[in-house]
């Protein structure tokens, strides 16, 4: 069980910038998992909560994977920026796919290389 974590570097985030998005993308994405898929959130969290943080080049490709997942029932988030810091107000920095099995994460996400 695992969960993928995309990250835009079109956006050139600061470090700071990029964990705090990864953790935005991850609790949401695990909230949603402990409200829809339960057995699998337990399966996760007893397996460590592993977790892969993912490059994409842009938003058009961030929506293309979460879009991909969604078509396989995972669960996803998208994650918009409160513009409080570095980042336009609203801009989308990052997604989240699963956590799920990783062989479902890896049939959308094997291609990416990590962060």
């Amino acid at each position: 069980m695992k969960q993928a974590i995309l990250i835009r570097k079109d956006l050139k985030m600061g470090k700071g910038k990029i964990a705090t998005q990864c953790a935005h993308a991850s609790l949401n994405a695990a909230f949603k998992t402990l409200k829809k898929k339960k057995k699998k959130f337990n399966s996760w969290k007893a397996g460590g909560m592993k977790k892969v943080v993912l490059k994409v080049d842009n938003l058009k490709e961030l929506k293309r994977y979460l879009s991909k997942a969604k078509r396989e029932r995972l669960v996803t988030t998208i994650i918009s920026d409160a513009g409080l810091t570095q980042i336009k107000r609203g801009s989308v920095t990052a997604g989240a796919i699963g956590p799920d099995d990783d062989q479902k994460i890896d049939m959308i996400t094997g291609k990416l290389k990590l962060l």
